[in-house]
């Protein structure tokens, strides 16, 4: 029996056929793979609260996506690498560290990190504060890289490059944000930075027949200001106050100072001992201002310094409302503090 043998023409009709049939199923798997890809990264991330995501530097787009399955963001990376072959550009992920929301979806993920818009931390200097009470904050911060626990309050302000070596007041009180890891010393440079500018535009733009020889007279006076009254209504008129004694040779009968000369040792109340002890801070003691601010001033505190309401008063008592009670004469003042203090 003679074997049959196809003709060359249907062997090459048939190879061209299953070629066909290959590439058609080839493509229209990738174009299944493509479209369920889509989908799945239009779909939420597996989040029950607000989490963060560090990416270092150096990771690759599969390591991203295996970080994600051991969050336990997403089931598996399978899709996420999928999509990220059909659209390389997102696959340039930047390292950082991005805050992630409930309800987030894929797509807005990889859109985040892409961007290389990283979460900002924040930190907020309150006004009144002291420079070892910020040297605090930035210490228990767990977002910020630590370069100045070991240095003491002199050696800060050395590297600071600041004059006196006691750096009270030379930092602006404010809300400073940041990336993760900043240096505690990046973003006490920038209040700092930011305190001689403003200083040095009020200081330009100050009033006339001011008793004060420098800017950092100026400070010292904001810092006292602020540390009167957290009321800003009240401090171009306290401010007043303190220039008419200066002006007069009076001294300036401050308890904050008094309480800055203690340090630790003030426990809440101010004795009639403290008052009698001669520090270099006790304005009941000494002569014209303090050898250095006592706090961080605010910019009203700063303006009022140089700016201060112009009257005749020369004493003033806390009512125990929040607000002062002025005078002009020391009558009026005794009679105020009877009122408002001894009761």
């Amino acid at each position: 029996m003679k074997k049959q043998f196809l003709s060359l023409p249907v062997l090459v009709k048939r190879t061209i056929y299953t070629l066909a049939a290959a590439v058609f199923l080839s493509t229209l798997a990738v174009i299944i793979v493509m479209l369920m890809s889509q989908m799945k990264v239009q779909q939420p991330l597996t989040i029950k609260q607000t989490e963060f995501i560090t990416i270092k530097p150096g990771t690759s787009f599969n390591a991203f996506t295996k970080q994600l399955v051991n969050k336990g963001w997403m089931d598996n990376s399978f899709w996420l690498r999928s999509y990220a072959r059909f659209n390389a550009e997102h696959s340039k992920i930047k390292s950082g560290t991005y805050q992630i929301k409930m309800n987030t979806r894929t797509i807005e993920l990889l859109n985040l990190v892409v961007s290389g818009k990283e979460h900002q931390f924040s930190i907020t200097f309150i006004e009144g504060s002291t420079f070892k009470e910020v040297l605090a904050q930035l210490a228990e911060h767990q977002h910020i890289t630590h370069q100045l626990a070991n240095l003491s309050v002199a050696e800060v302000a050395k590297k600071l490059s600041i004059e006196q070596d006691n750096p009270e007041g030379w930092l602006f009180p404010d809300t400073y944000a940041f990336t993760q890891n900043t240096a505690d010393f990046s973003i006490i440079k920038r209040a700092h930075e930011k305190m001689q500018k403003l200083l040095e535009e009020q200081w330009d733009n100050r009033a006339e027949n001011l008793p004060y020889k420098s800017p950092y007279q100026a400070l010292i006076m904001a810092s006292i200001i602020e540390k009167e009254s957290g009321k800003h209504a009240e401090h171009p008129r306290i401010s007043s106050v303190f220039v008419n004694r200066l002006n007069k040779r009076m001294r300036l009968q401050t308890d904050p100072t008094v309480i800055y000369g203690l340090g630790d040792r003030y426990q809440g109340d101010i004795t009639y001992a403290h008052l009698r002890e001669k520090t270099a801070y006790n304005t009941y003691k000494i002569n014209g201002l303090p050898p250095t601010p006592i706090a961080l001033p605010g910019a009203q505190a700063l303006q009022a310094a140089l700016h201060p309401e112009s009257s005749n008063y020369l004493y003033f008592v806390s009512n125990g409302a929040g607000e002062h009670i002025f005078s002009t004469n020391l009558g009026d003042h005794n009679r105020a503090v009877t009122k408002y203090q001894r009761r």
